[in-house]
């Protein structure tokens, strides 16, 4: 295990690591969850074989700190991830980033673009939730002290169901709220704006049960390579891992 100090008090961000050549490949998950369960698998395939690989846990999250005064912005875990990376010594890594993770990446390649030369995002949120709506988990629909003291992380938990709250359990419920509600409001410019800003190599996955991907066009006409996932929902790794293998490895 490895670490890196984020916030300027001593709170640590935490990662595992698979040496191997570069560019290092680094696995970012989404909220409430931990990059080596929900990666490990997939990195572990032979075709993805050979390469430095890093599972980093964003703050609040697995085993990362979870400081009571950190913000926990998108913004705020972009940097803290910055400086697991520069921690490591990584630049121009390929970056695979799930949900909340890839609007994380999407953040850090804009402001870092030293550090991010692929992303590789699996559903990753691309805009603020509407106007009336707080996402598929309900978080943020709760005011702080009421989700972390009235028994608003319990409820959350039963209603996610019995996979994402394993992981949930290994999140702070502050850092979760905080980080929910970042989510819905996401970045301005928005993480869309940022991602066709962009000129590097950019693939989004869209599990084929999530729907269509709005504004999939738009992305495509911005050079982002958009790929519907048969058969997946949201969590394409275990969906279809085929498919999200296939694609980190250049071959899908």
């Amino acid at each position: 295990m490895r670490e890196a100090e984020f916030d300027n008090r001593g709170s640590r961000i935490r990662w595992t690591e698979v040496p191997g050549a570069g560019p290092a490949r680094v696995y970012v998950h989404g909220l409430g969850a931990t990059s080596a369960v929900y990666n490990a698998h997939i990195a572990a395939r032979p075709e993805l074989a050979g390469r430095r690989t890093l599972f980093v846990d964003l703050p609040g999250h697995g085993i990362s700190d979870r400081p009571g005064d950190f913000g926990y912005r998108l913004e705020d875990h972009a940097d803290a991830l910055a400086a697991a990376l520069d921690g490591a010594g990584v630049t121009e890594a390929e970056l695979v980033a799930h949900s909340m993770g890839g609007a994380v990446a999407i953040v850090l390649a804009e402001r870092r673009p030293d550090l991010v030369s692929r992303l590789v995002l699996v559903e990753a949120n691309l805009d603020p939730y509407p106007p009336g709506t707080t996402g598929q988990s309900g978080i943020a629909s709760y005011e702080e002290d009421d989700y972390v003291e009235n028994g608003g992380h319990a409820r959350v938990l039963e209603k996610v169901g019995a996979s994402w709250a394993a992981t949930m359990r290994l999140t702070d419920p502050r850092a979760l709220h905080r980080s929910a509600v970042a989510l819905k409001d996401g970045t301005s410019p928005t993480m869309r704006r940022m991602l066709t800003g962009l000129t590097i190599d950019r693939v989004y996955l869209q599990g084929e049960l999530s729907g269509e991907l709005p504004g999939a066009q738009d992305l495509e006409a911005a050079g982002v390579r958009v790929v519907t996932v048969p058969g997946a929902g949201h969590n394409i790794m275990f969906d279809n891992p085929d498919v999200l293998v296939a694609v980190v490895a250049g071959t899908g």
